[in-house]
C-alpha cells in the first residue's frame, strides 16, 4: 500500500521489508532523519566507537548470521572511515549494505565547501564495493534498496553501497513499497555435470579444494566427497564446510607443502567455491597436473588464478549434487581415506612446526569452542600461523577471518556481529598486540553491550610479522617495536574485565569464566605463554 513518509523513513520501511533487524552504525547531523525512523520501527541499533568498526561488525553479522549486514555512516569522513571495512567485505565475498547521506540533489557540480563535502562520495566508495548508487527521489528509494538486496543475493554476494542526498531524507512524499525479489536458481548447465562426472569416473587419486562458497552445500560436498573417496582440502574461509573430524578431511591450509603434494600427485582436482587465490596459497599457484573442475558462482572467477578443464557456473549446493548423481557408486573409499589421513598427518605436522609459538593458544581454543563456538580472528600471527590450521573446525561460518584484504583491526568488532548475529553460540576474538590498537576502542561498544565476548591478545611487542621480514631482507629492523600497553587495564577503563595469563590452565579458566560474564574479558596472553 502507497503511503506518505519521509526518505528517512522509506529507507527503514525498506531494510524491515527485506529482513533486516539489526543495524550498526554512528549518528550524524545528515542522517538524523533514519535515526528518527530506526527508534519508530523498533529496530535495533548498535553503535560501535568508529564507523570502520561498524563496518567490521556488520561484516561478522552476515558472515556467522548468513544473511547480509547493515552499516549506516553519516557523509564525508564517516563513509570513509568505513571504507576499509567495506574493501573488505568485497574481498572476501561478505553481503554488507553500505547506507550514506550525500550532499543535497542541487548542490554545487564543483563544490562550495558544504559540511562533509567530498570531490565525488558515490564514485570514492564505488571503487570498493560492488556497485554504489545515488538516488535522485524519495519515490526511489524502495528500488534501490531491493536492487542493492538482489544484488547481494544474486550470483557471488558482495558489498553494496546506497547514497541519499541529505535534503531527500527530510523529504515527504508518497511510496510505493517494493517487495523483496527471490533470486534466480544459478543451476548448473548438464553438458558441464556430465562432462565432469565422466573425468572424475574414471579418477584414481582425486582431490577435492572447498572454499567459502561451499558454505551453503555441506551435505553436497560430504556425500561427493564420499562417493569420490576423495580427500578434502579447505581454504581459510572454507574452514568448516567439511568438518576436521571426517575422515577424509586433511584440514585447512592450501600453503602447507602436503596439500602441495597430494594436489600434486591427484588425477583430478575439483575445487568449489574457491578462487585460488595467491592470499590463499601463500608461496605461488598450485602444480595441478590432472583435470581441474572448478564449481563456482561467479563466471569471473571460474577461469582465475588456474585455467579448468571443466567449468561449472553454479550455486555449489544444485552443482554438487548433479554431480553426485551422475557419478558411479565406488565399491570402496579405502584409498581416498588412507590417502587423507596421510596428507592430514603431514599436513599437521607441518601447521604444528609453524604455528610451533600458538600450540598451547590453540590446544586451549579447540577445547573452549568445541563443535558449537565461533572464532573470529585478526590479521595476526596467532591466527593465520597458530589457529588457521592447528584448531579444528565443524560447520561452516565457525572461522571468520580478514583474508583477502588482510586488515587489522577486524577481529574484535567482526566478533560483536558475529555474536549478536548468534548469540547462542560461544565467539572468541583472536587479536595480536599491534592489531588489535587499530579498533580497540570497540571493547566500549561491546561493553555496552554486555557481551561475554573473549577477546584474546596475543602480545609479541609489536608488528611481529614485519619485523621478521625485515630480518629476513637483511633490512634495518626499525618502526615495529610498541611499547608495552597494559590491555586488562585498558579493558576495565572501558567498562570489560581484563586479565593476564602466563599459562594454557590459566588461559582455559580465563575462557570459561568469560563465557559466562556479565561482560566482555581481555585476556592478555604474552607469545611465551602461547607456546
Amino acid at each position: 500500500m502507497s503511503e506518505k513518509c519521509t526518505g528517512g523513513e522509506a529507507l527503514v520501511a525498506a531494510l524491515e521489508a527485506h529482513g533486516a533487524d539489526t543495524v550498526f552504525g554512528i549518528p550524524g547531523t545528515h542522517n538524523l532523519s533514519v535515526y528518527a525512523a530506526l527508534s519508530r520501527y523498533g529496530m535495533r541499533h548498535v553503535s560501535p566507537r568508529h564507523e570502520q568498526g561498524a563496518g567490521f561488525a556488520a561484516d561478522g553479522w552476515a558472515r556467522a548470521g548468513g544473511r547480509p549486514g547493515v552499516c549506516i555512516t553519516t557523509t564525508g569522513p564517516a563513509l570513509l572511515n568505513a571504507a576499509t571495512a567495506a574493501a573488505q567485505a568485497y574481498s572476501d565475498s561478505v553481503p554488507v549494505l553500505f547506507v550514506s547521506p550525500g550532499l543535497p540533489l542541487r548542490h554545487p557540480g564543483r563544490g562550495n565547501g558544504f559540511l562533509h563535502e567530498l570531490k565525488d562520495q558515490r564514485a570514492a566508495f564505488d571503487a570498493v564495493v560492488a556497485y554504489s548508487h545515488r538516488v535522485t527521489s524519495v519515490e526511489e528509494i524502495p528500488l534501490a534498496v531491493a536492487c542493492a538486496y538482489a544484488a547481494m543475493g544474486t550470483g557471488r554476494p558482495r558489498p553494496v553501497h546506497l547514497e541519499i542526498p541529505l535534503d531527500l531524507l527530510d523529504e515527504c512524499a508518497v511510496i510505493q513499497p517494493v517487495a523483496p525479489v527471490p533470486p534466480p536458481p544459478a543451476l548448473p548447465a548438464e553438458p558441464q555435470i556430465r562432462a565432469a562426472a565422466r573425468m572424475l569416473a574414471d579418477a584414481v587419486r582425486p582431490v577435492v579444494i572447498a572454499g567459502g562458497g561451499a558454505g551453503g552445500a555441506v551435505t553436497g560436498l560430504r556425500e561427493l566427497a564420499e562417493r569420490l573417496g576423495a580427500p578434502v582440502v579447505t581454504t581459510a574461509n572454507g574452514k568448516g564446510v567439511f568438518p576436521d573430524d571426517h575422515l577424509l578431511a586433511v584440514g585447512a591450509g592450501l600453503h602447507h607443502r602436503a596439500v602441495r603434494d597430494l594436489v600434486r600427485d591427484s588425477d583430478a582436482v575439483v575445487a568449489v567455491g574457491t578462487e585460488l587465490a595467491p592470499s590463499d596459497l601463500w608461496y605461488g599457484p598450485l602444480d595441478i597436473p590432472g583435470d581441474l573442475i572448478r564449481i563456482d558462482i561467479d563466471a569471473q572467477t571460474v577461469t582465475t588464478n588456474a585455467l579448468p578443464d571443466v567449468v561449472i557456473v553454479s550455486d555449489a549446493a544444485p552443482a554438487l549434487i548433479a554431480l553426485h548423481r551422475h557419478l558411479p557408486e565406488r565399491v570402496t573409499t579405502a584409498q581416498g581415506v588412507q590417502r587423507a589421513a596421510h596428507a592430514r598427518q603431514e599436513r599437521t605436522a607441518q601447521a604444528r612446526a609453524e604455528g610451533a609459538d600458538y600450540l598451547v593458544l590453540t590446544e586451549v581454543l579447540s577445547g573452549a569452542l568445541g563443535r558449537e563456538g565461533i572464532l573470529v580472528g585478526d590479521s595476526a600471527m596467532s591466527c593465520y600461523y597458530g589457529a588457521l590450521s592447528n584448531t579444528p573446525a565443524y560447520q561452516p561460518r565457525s572461522f571468520l577471518y580478514p583474508t583477502g584484504l588482510g586488515t587489522l583491526g577486524y577481529g574484535l568488532p567482526a566478533a560483536i556481529g558475529a555474536k549478536l548475529a548468534r548469540p547462542g553460540a560461544p565467539v572468541v576474538a583472536l587479536h595480536g598486540d599491534g592489531g588489535l590498537m587499530f579498533t580497540v576502542q570497540e571493547l566500549a561498544a561491546a561493553a555496552q553491550l554486555r557481551l561475554p565476548l573473549p577477546v584474546i591478545v596475543t602480545d609479541n611487542g609489536g608488528y611481529g610479522e614485519i619485523r621478521d621480514e625485515m630480518a629476513e631482507r637483511g633490512d634495518p629492523v626499525h618502526a615495529v617495536g610498541l611499547p608495552a600497553v597494559d590491555f586488562p587495564a585498558l579493558a576495565r577503563a572501558m567498562g570489560c574485565r581484563g586479565v593476564s595469563v602466563g599459562d594454557g590452565d590459566a588461559l582455559a579458566r580465563a575462557l570459561e569464566q568469560a563465557f559466562v560474564a556479565d561482560r566482555p574479558t581481555l585476556i592478555h596472553l604474552p607469545e611465551s605463554a602461547a607456546r
